[in-house]
């Protein structure tokens, strides 16, 4: 029996090596195809699952914003953050995709592609930016439902979402992304420091503006009062997702499975570090005992701070950007709360839109090629200052508008017996946590 299984295996052997032989012997052409296809294919393996990290962040984003709110209003936030996937997918397919990497108009905005029509079928990675670009879409609208929470309309939140994911942030995605004319000055925002996270988190301060602070947060005379979330093991985990997330996030925006995305992965790594140890210390310092949740909006901070830059400087640099960003979150949720008297529950607006625009900014200063620091002059950091105002104008011009109709049609706020009972039993007649009582005064 063995002496058959070796004689078999040397009649295959030879059949191989026979087929090898008389085939047609490989040329320079026929190799550098082959190697091209299996880059093409690589890329679009890496862009999936790079797809798949940064959906995990939804899941983040819901922890998160659960755990700092109050536990009559879980529900309310998980059903939102469900929503933002589920509205923002459909959205943008049949509408965002288009009006941001579509033939583009005058550099505002693209006109192709709507419906899916036209993408390229034939190129893995033409299909495959198409969910990547989705779960970013879902990002931003996700920012805004933290700085609103807890006495927001849930018809009138799926209302803008719809624009958010459909126009606000394709618009934005285009002039800098898809063509517009922030990419042809130069702007850079690798993976959307300013095109993800500042347009959520401007729409965010916009949108908390309009709807007013929760009942009971500000007293008479303006002081502001603590209403701490009902879960801090939740708000950990969240983050744990989103930094876990956020490697897909920042080294998937490469595009291609080459080696950038490990130093891009090793700049968000660091700037995540940085943001979170300096929070903790500055807080420390401030109030005589470390502060948990602001050390996870650190960590939080340094990842959108980073994330325009995280493939244009230098490791050390991204320790500086995150340590900044962690600087300024401290200050920043204590700017909004307690100075501008707005409600922001779980500092969506510093954390993101400030962050966020700090970032793209220190790209002007810290790109090793061409940053202010580093002998490249300030061409570049005009360039993203630009492009920070100009989205500003944008994202909050048109969030009003949102904003507004939605309020005059659906009516944006809940009622005050409503907020007081809290929203998952007046909004979706659930509780998240069954037998739990809650009281009116909570």
């Amino acid at each position: 029996m063995i002496t058959k299984i070796r004689n078999f295996s040397i009649f295959l052997l030879t059949l191989f090596t026979s087929t090898i032989v008389f085939a047609d012997d490989p040329t320079v052409a026929t190799n550098a195809a082959s190697i091209a296809q299996i880059q093409q294919y690589l890329n679009l393996v890496w862009v999936l699952i790079a797809a798949v990290l940064v959906f995990m962040m939804q899941p983040g984003f819901a922890l998160v914003e659960a755990g700092l709110t109050r536990a009559k209003n879980v529900v309310n936030i998980m059903y939102k953050n469900l929503m933002d996937f589920a509205i923002g997918t459909i959205v943008y397919w049949a509408i965002g995709y288009g009006l941001m990497f579509g033939t583009s108009i005058l550099g505002f905005i693209g006109g192709s592609y709507f419906f899916g029509i036209g993408i390229d079928l034939t190129s893995g990675l033409g299909i495959g930016a198409l969910i990547f670009q989705t779960v970013f879409a879902a990002t931003a609208a996700t920012i805004v439902s933290g700085a609103m929470a807890e006495r927001t309309n849930f018809k009138a939140y799926i209302f803008y979402t719809v624009f958010i994911t459909g126009f606000i942030y394709p618009v934005v995605g285009h002039w800098i992304w898809g063509g517009g004319w922030l990419s042809k000055l130069g702007m850079i925002d690798f993976a959307g420091s300013t095109v993800v996270h500042s347009v959520g988190g401007w729409a965010a301060l916009v949108g908390a503006i309009v709807l007013g602070p929760r009942i009971g947060k500000y007293g008479p005379d303006g002081e502001s009062k603590a209403m701490p979330g009902h879960n801090m093991a939740f708000v950990t985990l969240g983050v744990f997702l989103l930094w876990f997330g956020w490697f897909g996030f920042n080294a998937g925006s490469e595009l291609a499975a080459d080696m950038a995305i490990a130093m891009i992965a090793v700049t968000t790594n660091l700037a995540a570090a940085a943001g979170g140890l300096v929070a903790t210390f500055i807080t420390w310092k401030l109030y005589g005992k470390p502060d948990l949740s602001m050390a996870l909006n650190g960590v939080l901070a340094g990842l959108v701070a980073i994330t325009a830059g995280c493939a244009a400087v230098s490791p050390l640099s991204a320790v500086l950007i995150g340590a900044i960003a962690g600087v300024i979150i401290v200050f920043s949720v204590a700017f909004f709360d307690k100075v501008l008297k707005i409600d922001d529950p779980v500092g969506a607006i510093s954390v993101h839109a400030v962050c966020g625009a700090f970032g793209t900014l220190a790209v002007g200063f810290f790109a090793t090629n061409g940053g202010l620091l580093f002998g490249g002059g300030a061409n570049l950091l005009k360039v993203q200052a630009i492009g920070v105002g100009s989205v500003f104008v944008w994202v909050v011009a048109t969030s009003f508008i949102v904003f507004k109709i939605a309020d005059v049609l659906l009516g944006l706020r809940v009622s005050r017996e409503d907020e007081l009972k809290g929203l998952d039993i007046s909004e979706h007649g659930l509780e998240g946590y069954s037998g739990f009582q809650v009281f009116a005064n909570e």
